[in-house]
């Protein structure tokens, strides 16, 4: 079955999902976070086969979430880093951490996000930036704007009836100036 593509699709959403929907990445990237960094740490780590490991991280790579560096020439060998990209996926975990644990308890012990100088388990929530206030609904929603190369659509201005137009047009407006749309007439 063939891969539908969401790059360029107009969500969020669905164009993250492009790079991290699968599995198996987000697990790389957890643990990555924990640490690990060569191909055999994930594949002991995951349980995973070595060509499935090999497109996923390939396909980490070329979407600017890992880097790939050589650590051994003879033979070569790899290590994948977080890149600044890849780093900003943290806080998604950290969510999913909070939410997992929340609505899907394991029994016996469970990963938590702790405070790393002190040990304290840390209760992970998204805070606006600009307000410090937590964002949940319905305080916040999400709302569809303009990107960068987009032009702002103007609202569209309610017509003025008919008959009232043909008069409007008549006259001279109180600036004196006539709007750019109404046609003027010269005599010769």
């Amino acid at each position: 079955m063939q891969h539908k593509g969401f790059d360029k699709m107009p969500c969020p959403i669905a164009r993250s999902l492009e790079h991290v929907g699968e599995w198996w990445s987000i697990l790389i990237l957890r643990d990555t976070f924990k640490g690990l960094s060569r191909f055999d740490q994930f594949q002991k780590s995951l349980g995973i086969a070595p060509n499935m490991l090999t497109r996923r991280l390939n396909t980490l790579v070329d979407s600017g979430l890992l880097e790939r560096r050589l650590y051994s020439e003879k033979p070569p060998r790899y290590e994948y880093v977080p890149t600044p990209r890849g780093q900003d996926f943290r806080p998604v975990l950290w969510t999913l951490v909070a939410w997992g644990n929340k609505h899907f308890p394991p029994e016996g012990q469970t990963t938590v996000v702790v405070d790393a100088e002190t040990g304290e388990q840390a209760d992970p929530v998204l805070v606006d930036r600009r307000s410090g206030r937590v964002l949940r609904g319905p305080e916040f929603k999400v709302a569809t704007v303009p990107t960068a190369g987009t032009k702002i659509q103007r609202p569209i201005r309610a017509q003025t009836p008919t008959r009232e137009r043909a008069t409007a047009t008549n006259s001279s407006p109180p600036n004196g100036r006539r709007p750019k749309h109404t046609k003027v007439r010269t005599s010769s």
